[in-house]
């Protein structure tokens, strides 16, 4: 199941399992087959059964699901400790580079490599009110490559948070409908989605790099969220662009 088809099906179900299993499915075929989503700032009402806060919906080996749950490890996961310090998507190799981790958390992630979680990808999602949630992806596989499926990953991720939302949605909340953007927004929303840099997108519009990240923070801004790979996953959701289509070999 290609990103397309993700998209597809997703803007079909109001079922957070549903859901779920096809992110689940989608980043099984990048070869990142364990997934868990979190809520880090705010306790999300709408959790898949057996779930404690801050876990919306987890898929993990079950030994190393129920030592997590029954050891509180969320509580001093390092990734999820760590999340509110990036901005972008952070690979879980990092970690220990990048910070001086308790022994607490070293045995977490040492633990989780045990269980069969060898590499590990985790993307921060931001939402409305300083709401910061984080889906991490992880490889039971030795050779894994999770610098080359980041850019994937963090797609995947920024669509099913945007779907999820929807669902999560309360019934009496502001209708997203009434967002309306420019035509020249969209065309750069578009061009961005198919992968293209603002400087590309400036030749192929034939203006200015600078005129085109002027749409798109404009883009953003109407859309209310928090990045490109956000803005692009919303307006997809709200039929504002067409989700791109896949490429044939």
């Amino acid at each position: 199941m290609n990103l397309f088809s993700f998209i597809e099906c997703a803007n079909q179900t109001q079922s957070l399992k549903a859901l779920f299993d096809l992110l689940v499915t989608c980043a099984s075929e990048e070869g990142f087959t364990e997934v868990t989503y979190g809520a880090l700032t705010f306790v999300e009402p709408l959790r898949l059964p057996g779930c404690p806060p801050p876990l919306v919906a987890m898929k993990a080996p079950p030994d190393w699901c129920q030592r997590y749950l029954e050891r509180r490890y969320y509580a001093v996961d390092p990734v999820v400790r760590r999340t509110p310090m990036y901005a972008e998507p952070f690979l879980w190799d990092q970690l220990a580079k990048e910070y001086q981790l308790q022994e607490c958390e070293q045995r977490v992630l040492e633990e989780a490599r045990q269980a069969g979680l060898k590499h590990g990808i985790s993307v921060p999602l931001f939402g409305p009110a300083g709401r910061l949630s984080v889906i991490s992806f992880a490889s039971c596989f030795d050779d894994a490559d999770p610098e080359g499926h980041v850019m994937r990953l963090n797609s995947l991720a920024w669509h099913f948070h945007v779907a999820f939302a929807e669902i999560a949605k309360p019934s009496n909340s502001a209708c997203d409908s009434k967002v309306t953007l420019s035509e020249r927004e969209k065309d750069c929303l578009r061009w961005v989605a198919e992968g293209k840099s603002s400087w590309e997108i400036g030749k192929i519009l034939n203006v200015s790099e600078n005129t085109v990240n002027f749409h798109l923070k404009n883009a953003i801004r109407k859309l209310g969220t928090a990045n490109r790979t956000h803005g692009i996953a919303k307006a997809i959701r709200l039929c504002l662009i067409s989700a791109p289509m896949p490429m044939v070999a």
